[in-house]
């Protein structure tokens, strides 16, 4: 089996140094879909004046977005650092979505730092102008594990709402298994158990989600050097509940590029963006393979075979080398614009 992966590109600088080359966009400068459905942007989500230029007076009934949990621009910084960077990006965010929108933001809670940024970013969201509508909670089936403290096997999704948007209540069961037993009610005299209470062995979704799998190197959808990459059936699932055929999602910290996918797969368009453009490229190039392979990802390798060849990564060492190839023109549909 090949095993031909990147390191995190977060903290592989050698490695992007070999990548950046390579990359289509700059800083300000924006990739235009030929078939004229997406977009996709290298920008700061921070910078109001890039992200209505990138919207140019369109108006997103969904935005997802992803945020690093602790870093800004790579660089780490402290909660009320980070809190105020949000409130930025999050009025970007608003200020483009349209009368009736969505808003999903993926966050995290480190139980060993007052479970932050989550409940600050939560009390920072009662100054918007969006209502919260719910708190998901999806179950990772590998955790970090401790001896003096419970397993952590969960990520946070706070979705927050705008007007009246839509949300399509799944017309099919879902593969989420009904896992919970227990006693609800006596029928003729027999104690029934909520399970008992459908035909089906499975449930709608909830905002509980224990049935995705997370993104690991086995699966096709993988992509090496994307440290948090989501799973594309958890934003499949948001996107089929918070929007329509054709409507327009925004997330303006694209990484591995699912929400750009899903919204391929599941006929919307998509406007992302990223302020590195190591992974603007890998999103455009991850469009670019399934649209032309039908491949949701590169299993067991990477984006940038074509031009960086076989890789050997020794973790132990913190360092890559690779054995470069000929660069190819696999990779040049599309154009660039810039953005301001």
């Amino acid at each position: 089996m090949k095993n031909n992966p990147l390191p995190r590109l977060d903290i592989a600088p050698e490695v992007r140094e070999q990548i950046l080359p390579h990359c289509r966009l700059q800083s300000g400068e924006t990739w235009v879909d030929l078939q004229g459905k997406h977009k996709v942007a290298c920008l700061d989500a921070t910078d109001k004046h890039a992200v209505d230029a990138l919207l140019n007076q369109s108006q997103a009934q969904l935005a997802i977005a992803d945020p690093p949990y602790n870093l800004i621009a790579f660089q780490e910084t402290g909660v009320e650092d980070f809190i105020s960077w949000c409130k930025r990006w999050i009025g970007n965010s608003i200020g483009v979505m349209h009368t009736n929108g969505s808003l999903y933001v993926w966050l995290g809670a480190d139980q060993n730092n007052g479970f932050q940024p989550l409940p600050d970013f939560m009390i920072m969201m009662r100054d918007s102008s969006l209502k919260p509508r719910s708190f998901i909670t999806m179950r990772n089936q590998r955790g970090y594990g401790t001896q003096k403290n419970w397993m952590a096997v969960r990520q946070e999704l706070l979705y927050y709402t705008k007007g009246n948007p839509t949300f399509n209540i799944e017309a099919e069961y879902t593969d989420i298994p009904k896992i919970l037993r227990g006693y609800y009610k006596q029928v003729g005299g027999t104690l029934m158990e909520n399970t008992e209470r459908g035909k089906s062995e499975n449930i709608r979704a909830g905002n509980v989600w224990v049935d995705v799998q997370q993104v690991f190197y086995r699966m096709e959808e993988n992509v090496s050097g994307c440290y948090a990459q989501k799973p594309l059936k958890c934003i499949e699932r948001i996107i089929r509940a918070s929007s329509n055929t054709d409507d327009l999602i925004i997330d303006f910290f694209a990484h591995s590029g699912t929400t750009l996918l899903a919204a391929e797969i599941l006929n919307r368009r998509c406007f992302t963006a990223d302020i590195d453009p190591v992974f603007c490229e890998i999103t455009i190039r991850r469009l670019e393979r399934y649209r032309n392979l039908r491949k949701l990802g590169w299993q067991n390798g990477h984006p940038f075979e074509p031009e960086l060849g076989v890789s050997i990564f020794d973790s132990s060492i913190g360092d890559a080398h690779y054995q470069p190839l000929l660069q190819n023109d696999l990779f040049t549909n599309g154009k660039t614009t810039s953005g301001t």
